[in-house]
């Protein structure tokens, strides 16, 4: 797991330590150490903490006029006993909201189980958004089982055309694009 790397390419673009914004400015990374750990497996450095024991985030793109952030995630997701979710939502959606953020776009493809508990913390995330939406991309198809098991994707749009696996060729502002349009078609249909 230590070779997996958040996708660094959009950083001239945006880094959350440089971000006055982020709950990460200031933050200097030490690509020398490894310090933080899933299960005992060390993870890049680039990966940031943001309460949980099993998950780590990156932030790869915030636009504050656009309302909209990219984040891509590692580990284990896991509502059931850390209460991931919850620590997500307090720690670093509700600060992104606060500064207005309404559209989420979270990539899960380094993220290798979920563990569902219930849907109060994703119901309340979406509540929140006026006009927002919650998307997400690159998640393994078992992943999105387990949150129909548990009603999350009530909340949170995913699959058909927003299944981007190109999404790394798309400068970040295009990618926000084109899943904007994709919400908006769906939201149009019902």
């Amino acid at each position: 797991m230590h070779e997996i790397e958040p996708y660094s390419r959009w950083l001239n673009f945006y880094d959350s330590s440089y971000d006055e914004i982020s709950p990460f400015h200031g933050k200097v990374y030490n690509y020398d150490l490894y310090t933080e750990s899933v299960y005992n497996y060390y993870i890049d450095p680039a990966w940031d903490y943001f309460g949980s024991d099993t998950l780590y985030l990156k932030v790869l793109f915030a636009d504050y006029e656009g309302g909209s952030i990219i984040m891509e995630f590692i580990g284990e997701w896991n509502d059931a006993i850390n209460n991931d979710i919850m620590l997500l939502k307090r720690n670093i959606i509700e600060h992104f909201s606060m500064n207005g953020i309404n559209k989420f776009l979270l990539i899960g493809e380094n993220v290798f189980n979920f563990h569902g508990s219930d849907d109060c913390y994703y119901e309340e995330w979406f509540d929140e958004l006026e006009e927002g939406w919650i998307v997400t991309i690159g998640f393994r198809d078992f992943i999105l089982d387990e949150w129909k098991k548990y009603n999350i994707d009530y909340y949170v749009n995913f699959g058909g055309e927003l299944e981007i696996d190109n999404w790394r060729t798309f400068a970040p502002s295009k990618l926000l694009e084109r899943v904007d349009s994709i919400v908006r078609r769906r939201i149009s249909t019902l």
